[in-house]
């Protein structure tokens, strides 16, 4: 029943929806209608900068890593996982918001990642950044750093619940990037700017 519940409190943080509420209570906007009308992270930040693209960031963080947290409680790696796993999907389609679309998971993931095994979390970090500073594409960084998760579960040895998060977890993320993949190859992906963006298109 605990490892029931903790998997439901995992589905239930990840539909926080910061990403929609932290814009609708501070600038009394949808941001669903601007950008790409993601609510993730990355367009939090093209379109209102960083006063509150990095709080959004830090907040879908948080909720990944509680969730993960919680089920490492409640029953160990597996529930841990499984909880993570709740996270993610709840970012993607959060109660919150009836189940529309939500968010692609990065950030989200991310925290999941620190509190389940926080080499390969740091490694990422490292990853995404180097990627993003070299190119100023967050999607491409992301998709990297997805792969990046995949192979470093592995190559750091951690239990297989956490090397199948790893590795469906990267599936996922890249799956919702799909769009941001033909963008890339076309060569009309959004180039990220570090300062208030003007748009998004992803």
């Amino acid at each position: 029943m605990i490892d029931a519940l903790a998997v439901l409190g995992g589905y239930l943080l990840g539909s926080l929806p910061f990403g929609y509420w932290v814009p609708r209570l501070v600038r009394g906007e949808d941001i669903r209608t601007k950008g790409s009308g993601n609510i993730g992270a990355s367009n939090v930040f093209r379109v209102y900068g960083r006063s509150l693209g990095i709080p959004v960031a830090l907040l879908d963080v948080a909720k990944g890593f509680a969730a993960a947290s919680l089920g490492l409680w409640a029953g160990g790696a597996l529930i841990g996982v499984l909880a993570a796993a709740a996270s993610m999907l709840g970012h993607a389609r959060p109660v919150f918001l009836r189940f529309q679309k939500g968010g692609k998971m990065v950030a989200t993931a991310g925290g999941a990642t620190l509190a389940l095994a926080p080499l390969v979390a740091f490694c990422c970090i490292g990853v995404w950044l180097l990627v993003f500073l070299l190119t100023r594409f967050a999607s491409l960084a992301s998709i990297v750093t997805a792969l990046g998760l995949a192979v470093f579960v592995v190559v750091f040895g951690y239990p297989w619940p956490i090397i199948v998060f790893g590795i469906a977890g990267a599936a996922a993320v890249i799956a919702l990037h799909r769009q941001n993949i033909r963008r890339l190859v076309a060569g009309t992906e959004h180039r990220f700017e570090l300062r208030r963006a003007r748009g998004a298109s992803g």
